[in-house]
């Protein structure tokens, strides 16, 4: 696509959740570390909130990352499963061969067997549940009897629950309130600050390749924070769409007005509107989309 035209190895903004592209803001550093302080620490619940897009599905993945050997980590992206099945997926995350047929008890028991086998050998469990504010309250029931397991020192499944802020209403049921009082760290992931924007965008292209002094105008990042607010996958969105927009013309650097119709081609974004009015704008729009193969909607 554009990346040679910018001297760039691979595309810096994809929505995708690479590690390598994993920036540590204020905010997400924070949640990092207040992750890993309570892993370490041995508590039985965490709670991670954020918007849409503000990378929760990144942090959870770093996290695991950073994780030393000492942990076991599962993973589960869609939690949205009754008791039973919730469980037969952990036993597949800690590689539990179980019976097609296994009834409730041998389950339990199986899983119980291998988070103490895991124990012996020093190993902590952490598990992971993305979107979790979409758990069945039953099944956020099963999993804290589950974290009922326990050594004298510590538990031997963790669980940390990511999710949208809906799920502060979730756990607020009465009818899982002793998991609320369980919850003993948790931390809000914001969005960017305008500062930190700048800083975001600067790392993803270092990572990606680049070696300039600037591919974003100073203009380019205010009209940027302008219409994304600083979420980040709404600004790799849009900065991925801007770059088009300049690749298409030619230029080596991205000026407002390209973000400007990238914004406008982008669902959720602030809608600034007074440079779309200038008709000149139609014709780089068309130029960018014929060299691009993309399709910019200068009209609703």
């Amino acid at each position: 696509m554009y990346e040679s035209h910018f001297g760039l190895r691979e595309v810096p903004f994809s929505i995708t959740p690479d590690t390598s592209f994993f920036f540590g803001s204020p905010h997400s550093q924070e949640g990092l570390n207040t992750l890993l302080v309570a892993a370490r620490s041995g508590e039985g619940f965490i709670k991670i909130t954020g918007e849409v897009g503000t990378g929760k599905t990144l942090l959870c993945r770093k996290f695991m990352a950073t994780l030393g050997e000492e942990f076991v980590t599962a993973y589960l992206p869609n939690p949205y499963r009754e008791p039973r099945a919730l469980m037969m997926a952990l036993a597949d995350e800690l590689e539990i061969t179980l019976a097609r047929d296994v009834d409730q008890h041998q389950l339990l028991k199986s899983l119980t067997f291998r988070l103490l086998e895991l124990a012996a050998r020093g190993q902590h469990v952490v598990l992971c549940l993305d979107e979790a504010q979409a758990i069945p309250l039953e099944s956020l029931e099963a999993l804290r009897l589950l974290t009922n397991l326990e050594t004298e020192k510590r538990k031997l499944l963790q669980i940390v629950l990511f999710g949208q802020p809906e799920l502060n209403a979730h756990l607020a049921s009465p009818t899982i309130r002793q998991l609320a009082q369980r919850i003993t760290f948790h931390y809000h992931l914001g969005a960017l600050r305008r500062d930190d924007l700048d800083y975001y965008l600067a790392h993803r292209l270092r990572v990606a390749g680049f070696t300039g002094a600037r591919l974003f105008s100073t203009g380019a990042v205010r009209r940027l924070y302008r219409a994304t607010g600083g979420i980040p996958r709404l600004a790799n969105i849009v900065a991925h769409k801007a770059l088009m927009l300049a690749y298409g013309e030619g230029r080596h650097l991205v000026e407002k007005r390209h973000v400007a119709l990238a914004a406008r081609d982008t669902n959720g974004t602030r809608r600034v509107s007074s440079l779309l009015r200038w008709p000149w704008l139609a014709g780089i729009a068309a130029l960018a989309a014929a060299a691009c193969g993309i399709t910019v909607a200068l009209t609703r």
